[in-house]
């Protein structure tokens, strides 16, 4: 008999990414396509949706022709995607209407500083979760309405759809089931209040979006339709946003589980459990709902690290990435060299947009192995800041930190991380954390898997665990070094 076999599929903004799990957990196939993006104008920052459903399509054959797998093999399909890139089409024709904006698209500016006028800033981080800034989906919209007369046409008529990624997949790969999201995904769009969980219609109403437009809400396990795949066409029986897709794929599922995933930005998020805290200055996240019962997250963000050392290869510090180990490791210690990387601003705690990036407390005697070290600890300062926010708000204790992506490749970062941070770190060797999450999560939606206590456990062996080896008299004198650095970077930009 063959074997049976769950597809992930994770749309990413720089490519589309399937993996196809047995009942074990093991990945028995996995493929990625990469995407393109397109720079109309300065500032903005577009994709188109036919090359994205491709990237997908192309993605799946390309798992199941490594997994030696015939698509009937297939039981169920989860999607997990990008958040906040934007797509519309004609809900009667089916076809795309003009490029998906994307989240690096920066024209909607002027339409944030409008909301800002709006409503206090405290009523909508409650309301959503985060602030609306320029990268949302709501503000997307809502720039289209005002300019883009397809859309407006389209909106009149009352055939206009819009969604994210997972919802443009269904409907150009596959036989929608009906127009929606989970709220995870509906709460990236920023139109939905992830407490309540429910639509919040007085900000729909400001942005003059059509209720007709905008997806349904529906839990993370739910039928959202059929995948057409070969001959086949496979359900699609769960859907949620990539981060919390990440999350559930680390085997975080208790309250005070955590995960990093280190990519051009680093995201950490902790589960915080079935009630939402009172908002702070972490985003809150409906992380997913099971058999009506949420689960809630707080996420925070370093916005830099991968590009960050993108940035020290362009200024020939290190010839390459993979270079960055071997040149901190050098050195003992950054001899009082502080690297504080906000070349985009600070998140949380700091939350200063005007911050910059600056490199304090250089001699002469400072080499490029001084401020190579100096830039792994101080993602493990951040971290540590990021983990002591998350505790104060959740009234929660995070003990390990589950970790993945590029920067997680490195020893010593790892082991810096841990040192810096306080924290047991826990380097999952397991590949594509978003996929393998909605896989597991459309497994258990079709019965693959009885319920998350059947789940096949992540960690078993082959991960690598790192223990905080430094003093705390010395990580204590290293952070407050940091602390100093970080106000001195502040308001540069103001």
């Amino acid at each position: 008999m063959a074997t049976k076999l769950i597809l992930g599929i994770d749309q990413g903004s720089s490519g589309s990414r399937a993996v196809l799990l047995d009942q074990a957990g093991q990945v028995r196939g996995y493929g990625y396509r990469p995407l393109a993006r397109l720079y109309p104008q300065p500032g903005w920052v577009e994709q188109r949706p036919a090359a994205v459903a491709h990237s997908v399509a192309a993605a799946i054959d390309e798992a199941l022709g490594r997994a030696g797998c015939a698509p009937r093999n297939v039981v169920a399909c989860g999607l997990t995607s990008q958040r906040d890139t934007t797509f519309a089409w004609d809900r009667h024709s089916g076809r795309a209407l003009g490029n998906a904006i994307t989240w690096q698209d920066l024209r909607t500016l002027p339409l944030v500083e409008e909301a800002e006028r709006w409503c206090y800033a405290a009523e909508r981080r409650e309301r959503l979760g985060q602030f609306p800034g320029a990268s949302c989906s709501a503000m997307h919209m809502a720039w289209r309405m005002r300019h883009d007369p397809a859309f407006q046409k389209a909106a009149l008529a009352g055939t206009l759809h819009v969604s994210l990624a997972a919802g443009w997949v269904v409907q150009a790969l596959g036989l929608p089931a009906e127009h929606a999201l989970d709220g995870s995904l509906l709460q990236a769009m920023t139109i939905f209040d992830p407490r309540r969980r429910a639509l919040w219609d007085t900000w729909i109403d400001y942005l003059g979006l059509p209720r007709t437009a905008l997806p349904h809400a529906r839990p993370t396990l739910h039928p959202f339709g059929r995948l057409r795949v070969g001959d086949t066409c496979v359900p699609v029986t769960a859907m949620l946003s990539d981060q919390q897709a990440a999350l559930f794929g680390y085997a975080c599922h208790q309250v005070g589980q955590a995960a990093a995933t280190h990519g051009i930005a680093s995201f950490i998020n902790v589960v915080v459990g079935p009630n939402a805290p009172p908002q702070g200055i972490c985003k809150t996240c409906l992380a997913w709902e099971l058999e009506q019962c949420p689960t809630y997250s707080l996420e925070a963000d370093m916005t830099v690290t991968g590009a960050a050392v993108r940035w020290l290869t362009q200024m020939r510090l290190i010839r390459r990435a993979s270079d960055l180990d071997a040149l901190a490791g050098a050195v003992k210690s950054s001899e009082g060299v502080v690297f504080v990387p906000a070349f985009t601003g600070l998140g949380v705690p700091s939350e200063d947009r005007g911050a910059r990036g600056s490199i304090m407390g250089m001699s002469l005697g400072t080499t490029s192995a001084h401020i190579a070290r100096a830039f792994l600890e101080a993602i493990g300062c951040q971290l540590r800041e990021i983990l002591d926010t998350m505790e104060r708000e959740a009234g929660i204790k995070i003990e390990e930190l589950r970790v993945g992506g590029g920067l997680a490749n490195s020893d010593l970062a790892c082991q810096l991380q841990a040192d810096v941070a306080g924290v047991r770190l826990v380097r999952v060797r397991e590949p594509e954390m978003s996929a393998r999450g909605a896989a597991l999560l459309a497994g258990l939606g079709c019965g693959f898997w009885a319920s998350p206590a059947a789940l096949p456990p992540l960690l078993n062996g082959s991960e690598r665990h790192f223990e905080p080896r430094l003093a705390p008299g010395p990580r204590a004198a290293l952070l407050e070094r940091w602390a100093c650095a970080v106000e001195r970077a502040r308001g540069w930009a103001a």
